[in-house]
Order: C-alpha cells, then structure tokens, then sequence
C-alpha cells in the first residue's frame, strides 16, 4: 500500500505484542553501539489497512544491503553523503533491505491475507553515546532529515520511530509513527500519525 491510497486522518493501531521481537534486537544492538559503529536497527511493519486505520500485526526483518546492493551504494554515495554529510560514509549507519528479503516478506504477508505497511526503525540517545563531534545533533522518536528522505523515497504509509535511551542501567523507549512526505512537496515535514497500542490488561466490564 503507497500513502497516497489513504484517507487524510489515519490512525496507527498496533497490536500488543507486534513490536516485541524487533525491541528484543534493538535493544540487543544498542549494546553493541560503540562511538564508531552506530549500528542501526531495522524492520518491516506486516498488518491490514483500510482508508482510515493501519494495523500492525508483526514485523518482519530482512538484512541490510547497505554496502553489498550496487543501487544502495550508488544511492549513498551519489545522494545521501552529498545531502546529509560525511557521517553517511560510515557503512555501519543506514540501512537498505535486501530486495530479496523484502519480496519474501511481502509474499509471506499476503499468504496471510496482510501487506507490508511500512518499516520501523531504532533512535540510539547518541547525543549521550556517540563521539563528542556528534552530539549536538539530539535524537528522538522524530524523524531526522535523513529519515524523511528515506520516508519520502519509499512511499510506504507509516513509519514507526522507536528512541531508545539508557538510563540508570535501564532501558526505556518511546515510539511515534509518520506519514511520508507528499510527493508533489518532499521538503515538507513528515507528518505525524494518531498511535495507538493495544492494551495488555484485560478489565472487566
């Protein structure tokens, strides 16, 4: 499904447990972020749609073709490092799904009666972990400039942000889901979308 298959005001529904295998590896590769590795963490968002809600079901991952898939090198190379500096010459930030992962995941959603909705994605507090240079740029569960470049090249309708932040030993996040850009204006912001989270706790009525 493209965005622009929507209605104007769409919430994000998400069920409540779609997201917990894709915090289990992100949390697991934030403990591997180093200063020189900002290593990313990256999935698809599987569920159904109808003009006016986007349910999330499961995520599904795929590998990164960052610096194996010839297009994601030229796309870096020619775009990415031009528009958003020399920090995207590291070939641990960024990400690019392999065209091979992204068909299986799409064939495996649709046996299922589902469709690949968007993606989701890790924020590391990398003004606190990253090198001294880096840490003016604040992150968030908003989008960088970066993301809604990449937002805006997919067209997908929903991209879910998720910060991670390390605090006392513990870890916390927060999430927050964004339309693309419109096509005909890719330098508007990205808007944000209603996010909704199933809730756990069963209460009687």
């Amino acid at each position: 499904m493209r965005a622009s298959q929507l209605g104007e005001c769409c919430t994000v529904l998400v069920e409540d447990r779609a997201l917990d295998a894709f915090l289990e590896v992100a949390v697991d590769e934030y403990q591997r972020i180093t200063s020189d590795t900002p290593l990313p963490c990256f999935a698809l968002l599987v569920g159904s749609a109808d003009q006016t809600t986007l349910t999330v079901e499961r995520v599904a991952f795929g590998r990164n073709a960052r610096t194996t898939d010839p297009a994601a090198r030229r796309e870096f190379t020619e775009s990415i490092v031009p528009l958003f500096g020399p920090a995207y010459e590291n070939e641990t930030r960024g990400w690019w799904i392999d065209s091979h992962d992204l068909l299986r995941a799409s064939r495996e959603a649709e046996a299922d009666g589902l469709e690949i909705l968007g993606s989701v994605h890790m924020h590391p507090d990398w003004h606190r972990i990253g090198p001294p240079e880096e840490r003016q740029l604040i992150l968030s569960e908003r989008p960088t400039p970066m993301d809604q470049h990449a937002f805006g090249n997919t067209g997908w309708p929903v991209n879910l942000i998720c910060y991670l932040e390390r605090r006392g030993g513990v870890m916390y996040h927060a999430l927050a889901a964004w339309a693309p850009p419109p096509p005909e204006n890719p330098h508007l912001p990205c808007a944000e979308l209603p996010l909704r989270i199933r809730t756990r706790a069963v209460a009687a009525v």
